[in-house]
């Protein structure tokens, strides 16, 4: 076991960029599986877990994963794979962005506006396990700008932990209605049950929000069950594992940054000549599974996605119970 850890921390140390920034919360993905089809589940991430308050400032998701939930008018909507077992899930999504200096009322030129969104998720995780393949399809529907709270989210939470209260938040983009679709496919290329898996990982996300390509692979390694096989036995166990995945992106149109896509009267928004087209992302972390319960912690990052750009990373914590 501790040459398996050497190993993970080698790969982590040699591919780990060391510029970071936001993303978006996705819980699809093989390393956050849960082996259930029953289940609720809370993450929160934000970038006061790294002593830092600034671009992607903090992400709230709620989910609940259901096989009732098939009957959800928007799931018809959603793509099922043939000969897979399809998991199916609802979630709530709320993000908030500001840029470095939260005590300054006037518009910071060169740095990250302000943005909210809010998010209805559908989504559907398909996996066959002949193929050792998962595809996950998700429908968002929200809304971004002041409609999505992210003024007084932000303003609750730093009353909460008496810290620098946002003066900025006029500033932020309009507002607008919200629509994206994405899927995500993934192949385990090497597996060896119970204490490694390495797959492959891609996806492709259209919409208002966000356009966007990404490829990479997930790493894997502890003791766990195998994402790519489908079992509801509850874990009587202690499971863990260690998790890092690194992707490189083509990014098409990014809302929170260039503003919304109709309503273009937002007081501030960053120019698209000064996106970066191309990003890098890294995700890492630990997840710990008995029974019913499921801990996670775990930090994110981005190299550079515009000019200028602060270097930043954020962190977060997830729970879930009840499968």
């Amino acid at each position: 076991m501790m040459s398996r850890c050497l190993l993970f921390i080698a790969l982590f140390h040699f591919l780990t960029p060391t510029r970071a920034g936001a993303q978006a919360i996705d819980n699809t993905e093989s390393f956050r599986t849960i082996n259930s089809d029953k289940y609720f589940r809370i993450y929160y991430e934000n970038d006061f877990f790294t002593g830092k308050d600034r671009d992607y400032t903090q992400g709230i998701y709620i989910e609940k994963v259901h096989p009732g939930i098939r009957h959800f008018f928007l799931t018809g909507l959603l793509w099922r794979p043939a000969n897979s077992f399809l998991k199916y899930g609802l979630a709530v999504e709320h993000n908030a962005y500001t840029p470095n200096y939260i005590d300054r009322r006037a518009i910071q030129y060169g740095d990250r506006p302000y943005a909210g969104t809010l998010m209805l998720k559908t989504f559907i995780t398909a996996i066959n396990q002949k193929k050792k393949e998962r595809v996950s399809t998700v429908l968002s529907t929200g809304v971004i700008g002041p409609w999505a709270g992210g003024e007084q989210m932000q303003q609750t939470i730093h009353h909460w932990i008496n810290y620098t209260q946002p003066l900025g938040w006029h500033n932020q983009v309009s507002n607008d209605l919200l629509l994206n679709y994405q899927i995500n496919f993934e192949k385990e290329l090497f597996g060896s049950w119970g204490w490694l898996s390495l797959g492959s990982f891609s996806t492709i996300r259209a919409g208002t929000l966000s356009d966007k390509l990404a490829t990479g692979f997930s790493l894997m390694t502890g003791r766990f069950s195998s994402p790519y096989q489908v079992s509801n036995t509850a874990l009587k166990k202690w499971y863990w594992h260690l998790y890092y995945q690194p992707l490189i992106s083509l990014v098409g149109y990014d809302a929170s940054l260039e503003g919304p896509l109709f309503n273009r009267s937002s007081p501030y928004t960053i120019p698209a000549g000064e996106i970066r087209r191309v990003t890098f992302q890294h995700r890492y972390g630990v997840v710990i599974m008995r029974k019913g319960l499921y801990l996670e912690y775990f930090q994110t990052g981005t190299t550079e996605e515009f000019n200028n750009y602060i270097f930043h990373r954020t962190g977060g914590i997830q729970v879930g119970f009840g499968f």
